[in-house]
């Protein structure tokens, strides 16, 4: 089975030599706390490396603490790297694959023509602690203007599905609901990312949460993650 054709493509950003994309249910869960035994999801890991570069490549990935916390990865080494707390990603040379672990979270492809690209993995948290401007603060001081990214959010749980707590939504709206409400993390990263001058911004029309048949979902009850995976191509 191809890892990559069953899962959910980003079409958009072809055209510059990148592959960007979110796994599903059918390639299998990603992540370590499930119910799999380990050496079935390492070898899924395993077989994403072999598809995504078959010799010398790079694959960084980090434990993830819903922060806002953006490494940028430059060349010189080969494998695969899992860093200590980070929750988004910026590979500066084409070759350097991403990858975020997701279930209900966002996660968010952004990209520049030249091949230079960053993946983050996007919850409440994250989205109300601004990673995505963090991240294009940083493309930007490294010569990719905000006006010239892409910006996709991939499948993540929608905002007629997504219920949040009173205190929750004042911390990502500034509004009180005074009760719990529903809210559309993409539609606020897509908000965020526009007034920091992203003109070109595109959003999965899939959910978490309503297409369960297809994406691991934690508010459905899934243990499985699924992955969104980034890499522009030499």
């Amino acid at each position: 089975m191809s890892i990559i054709g069953e899962s959910d493509i980003v079409s958009e950003l072809a055209a510059f030599g990148i592959r960007a994309f979110t796994t599903t249910r059918a390639v299998g869960t990603f992540g370590v706390n499930g119910d799999e035994p380990v050496r079935d999801v390492m070898g899924r890991w395993d077989a994403l490396r072999h598809e995504l570069s078959p010799r010398d490549g790079r694959l960084a990935t980090a434990k993830q603490v819903h922060g806002v916390h953006v490494l940028v990865h430059h060349g010189g080494w080969t494998g695969w790297l899992r860093a200590n707390d980070a929750d988004g990603h910026i590979a500066m040379e084409r070759g350097t694959a991403l990858a975020v672990t997701i279930a209900d979270c966002v996660p968010v492809f952004v990209a520049h023509p030249s091949g230079t690209i960053a993946l983050l993995h996007s919850g409440w948290r994250g989205t109300a602690s601004r990673i995505v401007e963090r991240a294009i603060e940083a493309l930007e001081q490294r010569g990719c203007p905000a006006s010239e990214l892409r910006l996709h959010t991939g499948p993540a749980i929608c905002g007629k599905c997504y219920e949040v707590s009173a205190e929750v939504y004042v911390q990502l709206t500034g509004r009180d609901p005074g009760k719990p409400a529903t809210v559309d993390l993409r539609a606020l990263i897509a908000d965020d990312a526009r007034a920091m001058g992203v003109r070109h911004i595109t959003t999965s029309a899939s959910c978490t949460r309503c297409d369960n048949d297809r994406f691991f979902s934690h508010r459905a009850g899934d243990t499985g993650r699924q992955i969104g995976v980034m890499i522009a191509d030499r």
